[in-house]
């Protein structure tokens, strides 16, 4: 007998489905109202926001503003129709391209409608069956993805594990002189959950000794790293040594697209290959005019990037002096580790928003191991010292309540259904 295909759907949410009778429309899925920035409402209430990745604060930026309502003015929101292989490329296109190309230090771009489908098909279109993929067992889910595409074989390694990383190196290029192919390394700029940078310097020197090419997910590098803003790969003095390079408009750009750079050879067999662009209409003027006028900003203003470093440096120094840990994040991204239950962090999460006045974004089971809380606190450049102070006051006394058994009590108190 067949079974209905969707008895396993509706018996089975899933890791996180599970949760939606108790969180959807709170915890996740929740609705930030007003402009974006710092100060927004939630629920009602005025909140203090972490949880955007507008870095360089330029979604509210009032030439990005103007810049947009033109585009959109001049070409309206359809334009240009069609893919861009068919009927939707123009002018503009093009030179977002070749200033991307530029600012990251690579011969040729190609501008990708979304970043997580653009990476997808990334990984489907430079590589074949006989080919060996090696990536980060932490990658994002758009990497992890599009390994899945990938119709060989792969080997991931422990996370920045340098030792992991050779050894799984070995492992592909034993095989890949089996099967008579190449070796792809694929590892992010920044790992958005910790924060850390991925080890590009010494993966690239790992290059001397295995024969592979390296693809690098900068997505929270571009724009916050390097003396340019450039990324990782300037960061680690390596820029050149990446031969595919990756980011989303959706973080310090505060767009939405993506784009990739590499030799101009590269990019060409991209433009003919890549599934996800061929087949879908062209990322619309809007976008892409304000792109441009995002680009120059971030390439004429360095101060942005500046403030956005004050602010980081004030909010990692103090937490790690009121004792917080905070791992080893060497980036913008500032994870706060927590130990707790999961009840426990939605009765946190909730005090801290509605007592306390803070948004931010919790990760808990699975994304990170059981019995572990994560607070991920994302500053930008828009963000002020008062409102770091506010924040660590609020963590102090989050933290006593959680030590002092007060949130284990509430939640007692809480039905929390796990297999809801």
């Amino acid at each position: 007998m067949v079974k209905d295909l969707f008895e396993r759907i509706q018996n089975n949410k899933g890791p996180l489905g599970k949760w939606a009778s108790q969180a959807e429309g709170y915890f996740v899925f929740p609705k930030l109202e007003g402009e974006l920035g710092p100060r927004m409402k939630f629920a009602g209430k005025d909140v203090l926001n972490w949880s955007l990745n507008d870095y360089l604060g330029l979604a509210n930026h009032p030439e990005v503003r103007k810049a947009d309502a033109d585009a959109a003015i001049e070409f309206g929101a359809a334009a240009p129709m069609g893919a861009r292989m068919m009927s939707g490329h123009t002018k503009y296109h093009e030179q977002l391209e070749n200033e991307l190309a530029a600012f990251v230090m690579k011969e040729s771009a190609y501008l990708l409608n979304f970043g997580y489908q653009g990476m997808v098909s990334i990984i489907d279109a430079l590589v074949t069956r006989n080919d060996v993929i090696v990536y980060d067992v932490d990658a994002h889910a758009c990497i992890i993805d599009g390994v899945r595409l990938h119709s060989g074989k792969r080997f991931t390694y422990k996370h920045n594990d340098i030792e992991s990383m050779e050894k799984n190196l070995a492992r592909a290029t034993k095989l890949a002189e089996t099967t008579g192919g190449g070796i792809l390394f694929i590892t992010e700029g920044v790992f958005g959950m910790r924060g850390q940078q991925g080890k590009l310097k010494e993966i690239v020197a790992m290059k001397e000794k295995y024969n592979f090419r390296l693809l690098v997910d900068d997505a929270h590098g571009f724009g916050t790293l390097g003396k340019t803003g450039a990324g990782a790969g300037e960061e680690q003095g390596v820029q050149d040594d990446i031969d595919v390079y990756f980011s989303t408009f959706a973080k310090s750009m505060a767009n939405i697209g993506a784009f990739v750079a590499a030799d101009k050879d590269i990019i060409d067999y991209l433009k003919y290959n890549l599934r996800s662009q061929m087949f879908a209409k062209a990322l619309p003027m809007i976008q892409t005019i304000g792109s441009l006028k995002r680009l120059q900003l971030l390439r004429d203003n360095p101060e942005l990037k500046d403030k956005l470093w004050e602010n980081v440096n004030a909010l990692q120094n103090g937490l790690r002096s009121k004792g917080f840990n905070i791992g080893d994040t060497n980036t913008c991204v500032t994870p706060v580790y927590l130990e707790g239950s999961v009840p426990e962090a939605m009765v946190m999460v909730n005090d801290l928003r509605e007592n306390y006045g803070i948004f931010l974004s919790i990760v808990i089971y699975p994304v990170i191991p059981k019995g572990m809380i994560l607070l991920r606190v994302i500053p930008t450049a828009p963000h002020t010292l008062d409102d770091i102070a506010q924040t660590l006051t609020a963590f102090e006394a989050i933290r006593e309540k959680l030590e002092n058994g007060t949130y284990k009590e509430i939640a007692s108190r809480t039905k929390v259904d796990l297999d809801a």
